[in-house]
């Protein structure tokens, strides 16, 4: 018997739930990075109960930049720590109340604010991991190859140790708006009220946002693992062009395309134990903690 959607996402968050009650957390919400305070420039800490020097994770959510939250973490605060990691998601403000630029700096000020506070909680600001799911992909890969940034949030470049963009599609912003623009032409269908031209802008800020046009050698950009629907033609794609920009320029890079799921599902079940893409997650973290190439 197929149980209905609503009926899964409430055992999936009953799930969760039990997990965290069994893992042993500090757990503080709401805490502003930005002032004055806004609903949108906020972020969670999910900490062991004990420890030190720990490995820290920021986490973006996903959402097309117009939605999502830092309240949708599933399974994944409890696995982090579970891991030994101190884990963060963070919310940004959206499109169309301001502009992509803004969505990125906000970003950046949230690590900045985990950067020169994690180590209240537990944390090390000499090892954070950068991840996030579809929009937040796009936004975790630009902050780990365009440094700009997070320096100017004061966080030094060797400060982020990993990149874990899941499933994002706009890596290179012109290849996916030419790739959505031929789709649309070829079925007849009319363009969007909000695609990624009127997000993104013009071409040349198109450019300016895409992680690939950042890539080069000796610039310390962290070893990468891209996660990404196997099945999924437009991530999938996206995956291999920001792959092959990090391999050329010499940077660790890993491709993993998670077989007999979707967009939502990747991302839903993270930290999940038996789930592959989990442990390509936790095999790449190890790596790169143990001095090893991912």
């Amino acid at each position: 018997m197929k149980l209905p959607a609503r009926f899964l996402f409430l055992l999936a968050g009953l799930a969760c739930a039990a997990a965290l009650a069994q893992t042993p957390l500090r757990v503080e919400r709401d805490i502003a990075y930005a002032e004055p305070r806004n609903e949108r420039q906020l972020l969670d800490v999910y900490a062991p109960q004990k420890g030190s020097s720990l490995a820290v994770v920021v986490w973006v959510h996903g959402g097309g930049w117009m939605r999502g939250s830092k309240n949708e973490m599933g399974h994944k605060p409890a696995a982090f720590a579970e891991k030994g990691f101190v884990f963060v998601p963070v919310n940004y403000r959206f499109i169309p109340n301001v502009t992509m630029d803004t969505i990125v700096r906000d970003v950046a000020k949230s690590v900045g604010w985990v950067h020169a506070n994690i180590a209240r909680y537990g944390g090390d600001p000499r090892r954070i991991f950068l991840m996030g799911h579809s929009a937040g992909a796009q936004l975790a890969a630009l902050l780990c190859t365009d440094s700009r940034y997070l320096e100017a949030e004061g966080v030094p470049r060797a400060g982020i140790v990993g990149c874990v963009p899941v499933d994002g599609d706009t890596y290179d912003v012109p290849l996916q708006v030419a790739t959505a623009t031929a789709r649309r032409k070829s079925l007849k269908q009319p363009p969007p009220k909000w695609g990624h031209p009127e997000k993104f802008g013009n071409l040349e800020r198109q450019r300016a946002l895409s992680a690939v046009n950042h890539v080069a050698p000796n610039r310390g950009i962290p070893p990468f693992l891209l996660l990404h629907v196997a099945g999924h033609t437009d991530t999938t794609a996206q995956a291999y062009r920001l792959w092959a920009a990090l391999d050329q320029a010499g940077i660790p890079a890993r491709l993993f395309g998670a077989e007999g799921t979707d967009h939502v599902k990747l991302d839903g079940d993270l930290g999940l134990p038996g789930d592959p893409a989990t442990t390509a997650l936790f095999e790449f973290t190890g790596r790169v903690l143990g001095g090893r190439r991912p």
